[in-house]
């Protein structure tokens, strides 16, 4: 079983504590608090880098050094502060970091005494995944006739590949989650001109994976964060080295730190939706266009000219309706929009994470070209959007199902000879 390092400033003397045991025991993975002793406290502000005066916190970064120099049993680890804390926070990055550089897969979490398991899930698992199916991320290349199917928040995807290539996508809103899955199976194996018993796998990823997957007797289910990162690097030709993907969803968003294609850290979320692609699409929709229109409207605009102040869509879209009254122009109210948007994810998000580049933009929103340019004015960097990035997610989890079938077969060769 994949042990879980909980990593916290005393989550387990708390309530939260059993939820996340109850989360950890639904994906199948083991939660261990490293020891720690009294020595292993001596000099660990210096270390980390940041000066403490709470035990809890310094025994948080003691217990993080065993893990790192692995002196505890451990594969990866969930670091977790009480959201009400400013040091707790600064620790929480440091000790990140610190695991980080130790290549022990981490994610962060600020939790509430009324965070409950359903927070812990997607992220327990994806880090469950990241150690048990290692053999199928650091794969660099896609084998045989597969498909990936993403069952998103707000839109479903489904990827058919072959031999390293992609030879049939499609997309449709999500609406009854299996209709719209066989729905947009049935498109995408239309459009690569072929059947569904001609495939040697199936794959399914997204909010509603384990629904799709009982339905299509998929033969491999994984979480989002896993796939996403892999469909990502691959779509970009990035396999190799660091990189960092920036994934703005319907709902939530998703930042990932990848090292040969496999995440090391990951941060998911946001505030509101006022960080998110649904934003984007309610303001479009008060605007009068359509979401690419939209984008292309936002390249034409000048964010500066629009105050917006607001974390909370409705706010943010009040802040766009006053400016729109006032007699704001349509192209600056929608690249004030995109700005928003970009600057949310970077002060939420990017300070969970150590930004290494290159930037890879992926999902629907990447097909905004407003958003993108507001991010890579914003970061001051480059922005790469591959190819097919709305359909890295799906385009993941196609390609990491091939891996199956090569397994299989080793496997089952191994039995024979054996």
């Amino acid at each position: 079983m994949v042990k879980i390092a909980l990593i916290s400033c005393g989550a387990e003397y708390s309530g939260v504590y059993g939820e996340i045991l109850k989360a950890a025991k639904i994906v199948g993975a083991d939660i261990v608090i490293p020891e720690a002793n009294f020595d292993d406290i001596k000099g660990v502000c210096d270390e980390f880098g940041v000066e403490v005066k709470g035990g809890d916190l310094k025994l948080m970064m003691a217990r993080a050094k065993t893990a790192a120099e692995k002196l505890s049993d451990v594969d990866a680890a969930l670091v977790a502060t009480c959201f009400r804390c400013a040091e707790g926070a600064l620790v929480r990055n440091a000790v990140r970091r610190y695991l980080q550089d130790a290549r022990v897969p981490v994610v962060v979490y600020s939790f509430t005494e009324k965070s409950k398991a359903g927070s812990f899930l997607l992220r327990l698992e994806a880090l469950k995944n990241i150690v048990e199916r290692k053999s199928l991320l650091i794969r660099t290349r896609h084998k045989g006739l597969t498909a990936g199917i993403d069952s998103g928040s707000t839109t479903t995807k489904a990827v058919i590949m072959q031999d390293n290539k992609i030879i049939g996508a499609a997309w449709m809103p999500t609406i009854d989650i299996i209709e719209t899955a066989r729905n947009v199976f049935e498109k995408a194996l239309e459009i690569a001109g072929i059947k569904s018993s001609d495939l040697d796998a199936i794959g399914a990823t997204g909010y509603g994976r384990y629904l799709i997957g009982k339905f299509l007797h998929a033969d491999l289910i994984q979480d989002e964060i896993t796939v996403g990162a892999k469909g990502a690097t691959f779509l970009a030709n990035k396999q190799e080295g660091d990189a960092t993907i920036i994934d703005i969803g319907g709902m939530d968003n998703k930042v990932i730190t990848v090292h040969n294609g496999i995440p090391d850290s990951f941060t998911l979320g946001g505030i509101c939706a006022g960080s998110s692609g649904r934003f984007l699409e309610t303001a479009a929709r008060r605007l009068g266009v359509d979401i690419a229109e939209f984008g292309e409207m936002a390249l034409k605009g000048d964010y500066n000219k629009i105050r917006m102040n607001s974390y909370c869509i409705v706010f943010g879209l009040q802040d766009l309706t006053t400016s729109l009254a006032a007699g704001a122009r349509a192209e600056d109210v929608a690249a004030a929009a995109c700005r928003s948007v970009a600057d949310q994810v970077i002060e939420q998000q990017l300070q969970e994470i150590s930004i290494r580049p290159p930037i890879i933009e992926v999902g629907g929103t990447s097909l905004v070209k407003g958003l993108v340019r507001a991010l890579r004015e914003a970061l001051n960097m480059e922005v790469i959007v591959p190819q097919f990035s709305q359909f890295a997610v799906a385009t993941g989890m196609a390609f990491v199902t091939s891996g199956i079938l090569e397994e299989t077969a080793y496997e089952y060769k191994s039995r024979v000879s054996g």
